[in-house]
């Protein structure tokens, strides 16, 4: 393989994969590939990205759990400024792992890569001061496709670094904080139920 460590199925969730590019550093700084397409094949991953997209957040904000209903998307995320807690929550509903999550540490330092397939919701928890978040997307977005659901749904059980706060039975961030720092989720956010709520099978 070229330029980049990939550990898959991470917890035994299947698909989630934790990418480390190879940086080599001197005096003058660092290079790195950040995407390269042959060496995600040879890995047996056969992604075909068609966006990318980036967002800039302050410390303690908090952006999901998002999911799209009728074009799910593949997403390759990455911080390339301060860190966040990166999650995805298996919504496959024959996986043996349903309603099952895992989180990754994603930073500046560290330069890891989160790979999440279809069929999950996705969420982040800015930890820094602020965070520039960058993820690619293999189908473009659509409109009013957007689902959720609560990050904080006690069923789901997400384990929140930094996070301090009661549950009070609802999505809404009052109460909560990360280091001191009010929670700030948007309105949208803050109405999402929880997974069996959302999905009743």
């Amino acid at each position: 393989m070229g330029q980049i460590t990939i550990q898959k199925d991470l917890e035994g969730i299947k698909g989630l994969c934790l990418i480390i590019p190879a940086v080599h550093g001197d005096s003058r700084g660092y290079f790195m590939e950040t995407y390269s397409q042959r060496d995600m094949e040879e890995a047996g991953l056969f992604i075909h990205f068609v966006q990318d997209n980036q967002s800039l957040s302050g410390k303690g904000v908090l952006r999901g759990l998002h999911f799209q209903k009728q074009y799910p998307q593949t997403k390759l995320v990455r911080v390339i400024k301060g860190e966040v807690f990166d999650v995805a929550v298996d919504l496959r509903a024959e996986s043996p792992t349903y309603g099952h999550w895992h989180g990754e540490l994603l930073s500046e330092e560290n330069n890891h890569q989160f790979l999440i397939p279809r069929g999950f919701a996705h969420g982040f928890l800015v930890l820094s001061d602020v965070a520039a978040f960058c993820y690619k997307c293999d189908d473009f977005y659509h409109p009013n496709d957007e689902g959720g659901m609560a990050w904080n749904d006690p069923d789901i059980g997400i384990d929140w670094p930094k996070l301090t706060g009661e549950y009070k039975g609802d999505a809404a961030a009052d109460g909560y904080q990360v280091d001191g720092v009010p929670l700030k989720l948007s309105e949208k956010d803050q109405k999402w139920v929880g997974l069996k709520e959302t999905f009743k099978f």
